[in-house]
């Protein structure tokens, strides 16, 4: 068929074996983002956040120097948690000098070396073999990412696109000033392919098409590098297009009028406005459960004001995402029929492809 490519398999997005091989292989072999270092509480040392990783429980901690450190939620001598989550728990946080095992009381420093194992002696070339098992963590730009494999990459080089066109937006001094979750009735990926074309924003978002005009003609020759223009009179995604907010410093003419996007597999998705930066953190439950953090970040001077109201982006955004979300469940239902093998992405969604271009690769590098 001219133009047309074929899209990923039906059981890569209904399939529990083939979604429990991906998580394996892939989800737990990324740089994957569990939130921001404010909103997890581990910005100040003496702090130990708990999250959620497609099902793995682990420990983010911060130490006395401030320095971030992870491990599996797990103690080493009988397997107890040490802060007990169930399985898609949302993330909780509290201070601590120590972590204590409440099973034996096994005791970690927040780096997760053993400092106490009562009632069994060990030497000092044992101890280090009984340290909590330790997972990858870094922070690019205020987002906290683990890493449950062996990083081939540093996370910084896995960032290197969204650190070059989103640099001016300083998203690390940006503070969360509104928040939504969603529970979203869809496999991650096609949240993802549906936030990386704009072919179905005409029909689906009516109003973000009249503020954004390009968005109405099938997402074709957007260029995201330099940002999209808003109809004349708008300059930032709100309901009216305007805001009494000031524009972020540091940017430069054109993203003070325009807007720009990052898709950062596999699951952070970045919308940057004049005023505020809309990120998007997918934490799959299952192969057809995403949940979805909507965090709307400002800069603190602005949030910092008694008259703060983020309430005109937040509108605009809860709606766009209403109507993101309600399309997407309908794709899921779509390819839960035996009639369905799989898509076809038309030439105007070449960028949808992105995902068959990051994803096989790494799963046919697991079976070579």
């Amino acid at each position: 068929m001219s133009g047309l490519q074929a899209a990923l398999p039906r059981e890569m997005y209904v399939d529990p074996d083939a979604f429990a091989r991906e998580r394996d292989v892939v989800l737990y072999g990324e740089w994957f983002c569990v939130g921001r270092v404010a909103d997890l509480g581990v910005g100040e040392p003496g702090r130990v956040a708990v999250v959620d990783v497609v099902g793995e429980s682990v420990i983010i901690t911060s130490d006395g120097a401030g320095v971030l450190h992870a491990a599996y939620n797990v103690c080493r001598h009988r397997g107890s948690q040490l802060f007990a989550a169930a399985p898609g728990a949302a993330p909780t946080c509290t201070a601590a000098g120590s972590l204590r095992c409440p099973y034996h009381s096994w005791t970690y420093a927040l780096d997760g070396s053993l400092l106490r194992s009562p009632h069994a002696t060990l030497t000092d070339d044992e101890r280090p073999a009984f340290s909590l098992k330790p997972v990858a963590v870094d922070a690019w730009a205020g987002f906290v990412f683990v890493h449950l494999g062996t990083p081939s990459t540093t996370l910084l080089e896995a960032m290197a696109r969204p650190d070059r066109t989103l640099a001016n937006y300083a998203m690390g001094d940006l503070v969360t000033g509104l928040r939504f979750t969603y529970e979203v009735a869809a496999n991650y990926k096609v949240v993802a392919e549906n936030y990386n074309e704009c072919y179905h924003c005409g029909p689906v978002h009516p109003e973000l098409t009249r503020l954004v005009p390009a968005f109405g003609g099938g997402g074709t020759d957007i260029d995201w590098d330099n940002g999209v223009p808003h109809r004349e009179g708008a300059w930032t995604f709100t309901m009216t297009g305007t805001t009494d907010r000031a524009p972020l410093p540091g940017l430069d003419a054109a993203e003070r009028e325009r807007h720009k996007g990052e898709l950062v597999h596999p699951n952070l998705m970045l919308s940057a406005s004049a005023d505020h930066v809309a990120a998007f953190v997918l934490l799959p439950q299952s192969v057809d459960h995403t949940r979805i953090e909507c965090l709307l970040l400002f800069h603190p001077a602005a949030a910092g004001d008694p008259a703060f109201d983020p309430s005109d982006a937040g509108d605009l955004w809860d709606l766009v995402n209403q109507q993101d979300w309600a399309i997407c469940e309908s794709v899921q239902r779509g390819m839960s029929s035996r009639s369905y093998t799989h898509g076809w992405f038309a030439p105007m969604e070449d960028d949808s492809a992105d995902i068959r271009r990051w994803l096989l690769p790494r799963l046919e590098a697991r079976d070579e």
